[in-house]
């Protein structure tokens, strides 16, 4: 018997070049290897204990069944809060929020229910890997804007509206970004709005890193600039800001008419999130906010380790990122033929991982990501190897 063809919508998708570069290294690590692994955004604290105490007590409580589709009251009545609050959005927990099983299956599904076959999605890049992937997967292709590194990757509204066709659905925007660190100004974020409105496209804000910001800079969620909210989607979750990566918990924010179409995706793939994992959630928004700001010290100060160590690099350019997990680091001049061919060689030469520019899409090529969620001991380690392979 010959089976028909598998899905030519998947077959022409690509693995993560992401997940790739870590199950190298946990293959690596098996064999004996010592690898320092700085491609993941994988924070190496442990989860507040409050959340975890509270996940522990739902499980012991019983909290083992399904949920609402949309999530929890509590849970969502927390976000609701947190956006009011934090943004000045007034949210009706019960039309505007959808909890969903991580930040990740949120754009899913924010995608899904925004996009049709042969529509644009305006991507300012470089971008995260699975933008592209999860447009493809609802039938759309990506519009990339590539952003310009010697001018500190700024994102141009004009740049964006020349990239508009009759086909553009949306833009969207991460911001802080990954993997480049910028945080967008208060200008960027309005001229984003106004050539949404005057065109007419949704916006999708992939805002997961919004608690991660460094020195003076100031997130501004776009959804809470005037006329936006309707047009918006806002993603966002627990994993970055609560290191609760492995939890995968994450909302969607939206009008009452997306929220309500996007509901079906949710009920139809996942269902719901996790009961007791939402009960960690409610923890996370309503305790003590220390932690976070803790954390945010730390990674700071490994930010400015790892560029300090960068800067003494000849051929490696860098400049210290205002929020996320990353330094988005130059190797143009290092001589190689591509960022791939760079990663691989530093990979199997002094055994350090990072990623290749080449996996965030346009304009990320002759740079390579490093990531500071790690550990100083990591980072120091990183940086010796890098200069013995350089010296």
């Amino acid at each position: 018997m010959r089976l028909r063809a598998i899905s030519k919508r998947v077959q022409h998708l690509e693995l993560s070049e992401t997940y790739a570069i870590l199950d190298r290294v946990r293959k690596l690590r098996e064999q004996g290897e010592d690898v320092v692994d700085l491609g993941g955004g994988e924070p190496d604290f442990r989860t507040p204990d409050n959340i975890v105490h509270a996940a522990v007590d739902a499980l012991s409580n019983g909290e083992t069944h399904y949920t609402a589709s949309r999530g929890t009251k509590a849970l969502l009545d927390a976000v609701a809060q947190k956006y009011k609050t934090e943004h000045g959005l007034e949210l009706d927990a019960d039309k505007n929020i959808i909890i969903t099983p991580s930040a990740k299956h949120a754009l899913f599904i924010a995608l899904m229910t925004l996009l049709d076959d042969g529509d644009e999605l305006i991507v300012p890049t470089p971008s995260w890997v699975s933008y592209k992937a999860m447009a493809a997967m609802a039938g759309a292709t990506v519009k990339a804007v590539p952003l310009d590194g010697t001018t500190g990757f700024m994102l141009d509204p004009q740049a964006l509206e020349r990239a508009i066709t009759p086909r553009t659905k949306a833009i969207l925007i991460n911001n802080p970004n990954n993997p480049t660190g910028r945080v967008l100004t208060r200008e960027e974020v309005l001229g984003v709005v106004q050539v949404a409105l005057k065109h007419g496209l949704y916006i999708v804000s992939d805002e997961i890193y919004e608690k991660v910001i460094y020195d003076q800079s100031r997130h501004i969620s776009i959804a809470s600039i005037e006329g936006a909210a309707p047009i918006t989607v806002t993603i966002s979750g627990f994993s970055k800001a609560y290191a609760m990566t492995g939890w995968r918990l994450g909302y969607v924010v939206s009008s009452e008419e997306i929220s309500h179409q996007m509901l079906k995706v949710q009920q139809h793939t996942v269902g719901c999130a996790g009961s007791f994992i939402q009960s960690g959630g409610v923890a996370a928004l309503a305790g003590c906010q220390r932690r976070i700001t803790e954390m945010v010290v730390s990674y700071q100060q490994r930010r400015d380790r790892l560029v300090s160590g960068l800067e003494k690099i000849n051929g490696i350019t860098c400049i210290a990122p205002e929020g996320a997990l990353y330094v988005f680091a130059s190797i143009s001049a290092m001589g190689f033929e591509n960022s791939m061919a760079f990663t691989r060689w530093l990979l199997d030469t002094v055994k350090v991982a990072v990623t290749p520019g080449t996996a965030f899409g346009e304009g990320g090529e002759g740079y390579i990501r490093l990531s500071f969620a790690g550990s100083d001991e990591d980072i120091d380690e990183a940086i010796r190897r890098l200069h013995f392979a350089f010296q």
